[in-house]
């Protein structure tokens, strides 16, 4: 057990000691890096450069792509740093910094999926009233609410482990300063610790997936009523690639939580926490490009004039 004013570096784990395997390591995860960073610069690229898609929806993908390229730099190249200097060790003021930026962009993330969802829902079940509702200041507000609620956790995470007086250890048992594991190696009170996660549990879990539920129902119920197939096809395309991008978010996001659990081994935990935190916000941009036509053609003039 170290205490608080002794503390100025924590030790994270890497996915291997073999000295053969660090070059393998470096080469994957950089190329996944690089592939996430620009597949999402491109998409923002498309958004901004074609006014046909100067829409509440596409406005809302844009800013989810920003913060899709935040969320993986925070922890990846870190973590590619730290397989070539062969040093695994972050400082205490360095760590804090790095769960506070994670929980922000990650709860960035899923406030704008809500968002998107309710975007949906008005597009299809309330389409007369649509410009007023998603308004330009509607979606400005949407989007600073999204920023308040994820600074508010992000502080409350960070006040949590402030409010800590020792570590039981300094040893980290994933590639990245993970807040769920931090707390429980804090010394500080275990009911903080669990008011804290029930807090983000209900805020940024429960009532974002009660939300998207509740408008894809309210889709579905829309969707089925029109009498033409051609119509209801078009309309559920355009929900096709939201739905699988939130679904790969709920879906990774729950494997790596359950994988922080005692009973999983530590490298699960980081397979987990490694296709949350790179993976998912890699394929988000092919998720967009490949099952919208509009984004797809898009790029595809922007690829054509760069050759």
């Amino acid at each position: 057990m170290q205490n608080l004013t002794h503390v100025s570096e924590f030790h994270l784990m890497g996915f291997s000691d073999d000295p053969d395997l660090q070059l393998v390591l470096f080469g994957n995860f950089l190329s996944m890096y690089m592939v996430s960073v620009l597949g999402n610069l491109l998409l923002i690229l498309a958004v901004s450069s074609d006014t046909h898609l100067h829409t509440p929806m596409y406005f809302f993908l844009s800013i989810l792509s920003l913060v899709d390229i935040c969320f993986t730099s925070t922890t990846v190249p870190k973590m590619i740093v730290d397989i070539l200097t062969h040093s695994r060790v972050i400082s205490y003021v360095g760590c804090l910094t790095q769960m506070s930026l994670f929980v922000l962009f990650c709860c960035m993330d899923d406030m704008l999926l809500t968002v998107m969802a309710y975007d949906r829902f008005v597009a299809i079940c309330h389409p007369l009233h649509y410009a007023v509702t998603m308004s330009a200041h509607r979606c400005a507000l949407l989007l600073l609410v999204s920023v308040f609620l994820s600074l508010g956790d992000s502080q409350l995470h960070n006040s949590a482990i402030f409010l800590s007086t020792c570590f039981k250890h300094m040893k980290i048992a994933n590639f990245f300063c993970d807040p769920s594991l931090l707390l429980k190696l804090s010394c500080s009170d275990p009911l903080l610790n669990t008011v804290v996660t029930y807090i983000a549990g209900v805020i940024f879990g429960f009532f974002p997936i009660l939300g998207i539920i509740f408008s894809y129902y309210k889709i579905v119920s829309s969707v089925l009523k029109i009498p033409s197939s051609e119509g209801r096809y078009k309309a559920f395309s355009t929900c096709s690639s939201h739905l699988s991008a939130v679904c790969l978010f709920y879906g990774t996001g729950l494997g790596m939580y359950l994988g922080s659990d005692g009973s999983y081994s530590p490298i699960r935990n980081m397979v987990a926490s490694l296709m949350y935190t790179v993976v998912t916000p890699m394929l988000n941009p092919f998720i967009y490009s490949l099952r919208n036509r509009d984004i797809s053609r898009t790029l595809k003039r922007i690829l054509s004039l760069r050759v």
